[in-house]
């Protein structure tokens, strides 16, 4: 009797190979230590360094708001020249339709000297790219390219000193609440739960409409910034430190560090501490990646750095109104905080996974 084997084969899933490489790069996190080893670089020794007798001059082609108008909107060095046929009228009514279609003989001049009335003169709208601005220019003629760099070193300042006063004061806070009771079994309890309030109120606040009244009432400048996005910061550290303290108080090394006369200042820094540690990395790699986007979305407001110092959020909101004829204004900025951002959240999952 014949014997039928059956072979079955295992069906692609439309979008398996996307899947396959968000896998691998959560697995092996290459490409996220490449992207923020180049923004630690370019944030670092990009910009122009100033510090005591040193004079870094850094190698951004440009400062920050350095340009001429003449430049202005140049595409990325792959554009080409817009160029448009235009009759040349006596005066053009910039307020009516003409305007498009039709050039002064004025100007018409100044591209054809023997240009007359009724002819067809080719009017370049927009320069061809070029490499001296290889990712073209704003509106202003700023380049696009230092002004990234630029924006890179606000960007570490804003995200590093912010995620440290968060984490400082966060786990400090969630340190003292998860022991609180251990500290004064009368009163610790009140205070744990007085801390856990604070911070239940604290997330349901609506942090953009804060952080507007706040700028709107003490002005725009980079100390209010790192103010609030300091705020913003500190609240994970509370909760996650406390829940990893009420169970690391628990153990019995905690208890023989007691029996041996050791205080809870001590017992808290180093016998508590250390156990927390591996989550305190993981939720500061998970959160820096939020406060780069609160800072752009502040930025993108109006409520960030002020102009013309720049950031990847008030980048964006500078191309907002040039997307139709200057899409690269906002694209590469826009481009920047995506591949930050994801390459944070990878690692900080690697973290979580090997941690």
């Amino acid at each position: 009797m014949a014997t039928v084997t059956t072979v079955l084969r295992r069906r692609k899933l439309p979008g398996a190979g996307l899947q396959k490489v968000f896998s691998d790069l959560r697995r092996w996190p290459i490409l996220s230590v490449i992207i923020l080893t180049v923004l630690f670089i370019v944030g670092i020794f990009g910009p122009p360094l100033k510090v005591g007798f040193l004079d870094y001059p850094g190698f951004a082609p440009y400062g920050y708001a350095e340009g001429s108008p003449r430049d202005r909107t140049i595409p990325p060095f792959w554009g080409r020249e817009q160029v448009k046929m235009k009759t040349v009228v006596q005066s053009v009514n910039q307020l009516r339709q003409e305007a498009t279609y039709q050039v002064s003989l004025r100007n018409a001049r100044k591209v054809k000297p023997d240009a007359q009335l009724g002819d067809q003169v080719a009017v370049v709208l927009r320069q061809s790219g070029t490499f001296a601005h290889p990712l073209g220019t704003d509106e202003v003629g700023w380049d696009i390219f230092s002004r990234l760099i630029h924006a890179a070193r606000v960007t570490l300042l804003v995200a590093g000193i912010s995620l440290i006063s968060g984490l400082v004061v966060g786990a400090s806070l969630g340190l003292i609440a998860g022991y609180a009771d251990q500290i004064s079994p009368r009163f610790g309890r009140h205070l744990d739960e007085f801390v856990m309030r604070v911070v239940d109120i604290w997330l349901g606040l609506p942090f953009i409409i804060v952080a507007l009244a706040v700028v709107i009432v003490l002005g725009q400048s980079l100390m209010v910034l790192l103010g609030l996005l300091a705020m913003l910061a500190w609240t994970p550290f509370v909760r996650n430190v406390r829940a990893e303290v009420l169970s690391i108080k628990k153990q019995e090394y905690v208890a023989l560090a007691k029996v041996a006369g050791a205080g809870s200042f001590r017992i808290l820094t180093v016998h508590i501490l250390p156990g927390v540690t591996n989550t305190l990395i993981v939720i500061a790699t998970l959160r820096v990646g939020q406060l780069i986007i609160a800072e752009a979305i502040l930025s993108f407001l109006g409520a960030g750095i002020p102009p013309p110092k720049p950031s990847w959020g008030a980048m964006i909101a500078d191309g907002r109104g040039y997307l139709a004829d200057a899409w690269w204004i906002a694209f590469f900025p826009g481009v920047a905080i995506f591949l930050v951002v994801m390459a944070l959240n990878f690692l900080g999952d690697w973290f979580r996974d090997r941690l």
